[in-house]
């Protein structure tokens, strides 16, 4: 499945260094399903928002994303697709802009031409063929309609999908130049948040994250003496706070690194799928090691 990764040390900011793909160094590896895509999304102190992403359809798009990058910034959003819909294109690939905020998504939202329909004359938002940037642009309508609160807009968006489209999972993360938002429904997919002190849980250590399928990687010098929020589709080191997100949990990490949480989906969806229900393309996507 997609893997989405992250950080604020709002307000400060830090600088991280994110490998995104790692070449398979083992049979092990050669025999899960390669990725299709990587992206990074980070902000500048401006607070322009800056992507740097490539679909992985050749060996010089796969070059590109084994590259290791280090940027600074206060918050960060780093995804590994595997593909469920649309092309191996860099439209098609995560994260996605929107009125300033950064966008990723895990999981499968099927009947696009009902978001369309939803979506109206604001279909113009969507550049891409994905489920997931199609419900971007409902967030980012919604967060419109509620005067500009992100957490209402996604809250609103996702009740909306639960209720009236068939639904395997809508895992995701929403950041600005110093806030974090991300939401786990329902419970198809793990998410976990982890509150870092400075220097981790030893309380004297740089930060250095790595995923258990070897897909992501995060190191940062600076977060030996700076607090961090993490947010991340596995646990990314060994320290024993990583906490699993409750089924329909919205997060939002605040410009001083405040943390807050509810329950904002708490129904289950309306037309839950399962992996059997999926075409074979999202099925691989969403089950990919």
């Amino acid at each position: 499945m997609c893997r989405l990764f992250g950080l604020s040390s709002a307000p400060r900011r830090t600088h991280a260094t994110f490998w995104l793909l790692d070449a398979p160094d083992s049979l092990r590896d050669q025999s899960r399903r390669d990725p299709d895509g990587t992206g990074l999304g980070f902000f500048d102190a401006d607070g322009t928002a800056r992507v740097d992403k490539a679909p992985i359809a050749a060996y010089r798009d796969r070059a590109f994303a084994e590259e290791a990058r280090r940027v600074r910034s206060a918050t960060f959003l780093a995804h590994v697709r595997f593909a469920s819909t649309g092309a191996l294109e860099t439209r098609n690939t995560h994260p996605f802009l929107q009125d300033g905020r950064l966008f990723a998504h895990n999981g499968v939202i099927e009947d696009p031409e009902a978001i369309d329909a939803e979506l109206g004359e604001d279909r113009a938002l969507v550049t891409g063929d994905t489920d997931s940037e199609r419900f971007f642009a409902l967030i980012t309508l919604s967060v419109r309609a509620h005067d500009g609160d992100v957490g209402a807009g996604i809250e609103a968006a996702a009740r909306w999908v639960a209720r009236h489209l068939p639904l395997f999972a809508l895992n995701l993360i929403v950041t600005t130049r110093d806030e974090l938002w991300a939401l786990r429904y329902p419970d198809t997919h793990r998410l976990y948040v982890l509150h870092r002190p400075a220097g981790g849980h030893h309380g004297d250590r740089h930060l250095d994250h790595s995923g258990a399928q070897g897909r992501m990687r995060v190191h940062s010098a600076e977060l030996t003496d700076a607090p961090a929020v993490v947010v991340a589709s596995e646990r990314m080191d060994d320290n024993p706070h990583w906490r699993l997100m409750e089924p329909g949990e919205l997060l939002h990490v605040g410009a001083d690194l405040g943390v807050t949480s509810r329950i904002a989906v708490p129904d289950r969806p309306a037309h839950e799928l399962g992996l059997a229900d999926l075409r074979p393309a999202a099925a691989a996507s969403q089950s990919a090691g």
